[in-house]
């Protein structure tokens, strides 16, 4: 069992209903415990139109995790 920090923002802060939840899973891949989180929340977007950062960097979806990583998902932004 590993724990996980989890951060949201804009369209999945929203979506989840806080900015941070800790999470405590035997899930060591990164699509697997967004699916997991998608699953829970209802998260509209898919891996597809997001990008991952653990521990403060970019990491591929296929990124193998480790107790105590952090992981923020990072919605597409629009502005101008």
């Amino acid at each position: 069992m590993i724990t996980l920090q989890i951060e949201y923002f804009a369209t999945l802060r929203e979506q989840a209903g806080q900015s941070r939840q800790t999470l405590d899973t035997e899930l060591r891949d990164a699509r697997a415990v967004y699916a997991l989180l998608a699953n829970e929340h209802q998260f509209s977007l898919g891996v597809d139109d997001l990008k991952l950062a653990v521990n403060d960097r970019f990491a591929d979806w296929s990124h193998t995790l480790n107790d105590g990583d952090r992981l923020v998902f990072i919605p597409p932004v629009s502005g101008g």
